[in-house]
């Protein structure tokens, strides 16, 4: 078995028995290999084109509705010039029908005044032709004065007849006016009342686009912050793919003297209390411990007891910030709970050197750290390991 395929079958047995399940491991197991994570790698950049693709038509369609959005907007000023323009002739045409009406009462009123007066002559010149035939009978008077009086009231009531029909006429043609100019008003009213809606009609389609402008602009927004994640996936990839490649490259011994050889004289990794010991039933059971919790003040130095190579330095379910050593031999040692990694994938440590701090032990209500041994996938005792204190 490779080095790097028995990290990870030590790791997924470490996630069950610290209570997850296999579950919360899959997808850190799922890519054992260098060419696995190259080929998630893969996936993630195709990903990337396809959304950069994505972007580039969305953009295209955005452009376009801006395009029309501002078309919109010129057809909706050019029908406001229109319903404007319309409406002022409408208040226009109601400004002079409203003149004719004023000029018709005011004819009507000279009609009939000239009406009255032209009785009141007829009835004045009915009752001086009586009384200028009486005195004609009675004092002997000259008939050509009476007959000439009777001729003078002829011609002014002729006169006061024709002023009285001019004055119908141009009566008349007010009316005719008035009418024409009613009917002008009507349709005016109605090509406003059309330019209006026409206006709404197109403030309505401009908005509808503006909305749909506003969603692809959010669309973009939201995929551009897809990218960027996608990309900063591909970097983290990148540097996993190869930050595996050296994990699993063919070490060189790490010491003269095998792991197995130093059993029950390794120094401890932190120096405290016992917190659990290995065995016992974990806190809500029935899990057991398969290493021991030590108690240590959080930020304290762990520091390898053996040489050995970091194969693991991440968060991992369960154990927080792990590190993981290859002392070879098919040999492991765990360090978890830490607050703080110091070591990166593929460095070589000796005995002494700082791994981590101390962190947080889960569950244990105070800090301490996750101490196992491992050969294969089989947890083995650290207090066998140790050195007696």
């Amino acid at each position: 078995m490779s080095k790097l395929r028995l990290v990870t079958a030590v790791l997924a047995a470490i996630v069950c028995t610290v209570g997850l399940g296999t579950g919360a491991f899959q997808a850190w197991a799922a890519a054992p290999t260098p060419a696995a994570k190259e080929a998630e790698l893969k996936q993630v950049r195709n990903r990337i084109d396809s959304i950069r693709r994505s972007i580039q038509a969305e953009a295209e369609r955005r452009d376009a509705l801006a395009g029309q959005v501002k078309e919109a907007e010129l057809k909706i000023q050019s029908a406001r010039e229109r319903l404007s323009d319309v409406r002022a002739r409408r208040i226009a045409a109601e400004n002079r029908l409203s003149d004719l009406k004023a000029e018709q009462q005011s004819t009507s009123k000279r009609i009939d005044d000239e009406r009255d007066a032209l009785a009141a002559e007829v009835r004045v010149a009915y009752m001086n032709g009586r009384q200028e035939q009486l005195k004609l009978l009675l004092n002997q008077q000259d008939p050509a004065r009476l007959g000439r009086m009777m001729a003078y009231y002829g011609y002014f009531g002729r006169a006061r007849a024709e002023r009285i029909t001019a004055i119908s006429e141009h009566l008349a043609h007010l009316e005719l006016l008035a009418e024409s100019i009613a009917n002008e008003t009507d349709q005016l009213r109605q090509l406003e009342e059309d330019q209006a809606n026409n206006v709404k009609s197109l403030a309505g389609a401009r908005d509808q686009r503006a909305r749909t402008l506003a969603q692809v602009q959010s669309k973009i927004r939201n995929r551009n912050d897809e990218l960027a994640k996608l990309q900063r996936e591909a970097q983290a990839l990148e540097k996993l793919v190869e930050e595996l490649r050296r994990a699993i490259e063919e070490f060189p011994e790490l010491a003269e003297q095998p792991f197995q050889r130093v059993k029950g004289k390794l120094p401890w990794p932190v120096k405290g209390s016992l917190l659990a010991r290995f065995g016992t039933l974990r806190a809500g059971g029935p899990l057991k411990w398969q290493g021991m919790v030590i108690a240590a003040d959080r930020g304290t130095q762990v520091r390898a007891p053996y040489y050995g190579r970091v194969v693991y330095a991440d968060w991992l379910p369960g154990l927080g910030l792990l590190v993981v050593l290859d002392h070879g031999g098919g040999y492991m040692s765990l360090y978890g709970h830490n607050e703080q990694v110091y070591r990166r994938v593929g460095d070589r440590v000796q005995p002494g050197d700082v791994l981590a701090a101390v962190g947080d032990a889960a569950g244990m209500g105070k800090p301490g750290l996750y101490f196992e041994i491992r050969k294969g996938r089989s947890a083995l005792d650290p207090a066998d390991w140790l050195a007696k204190r």
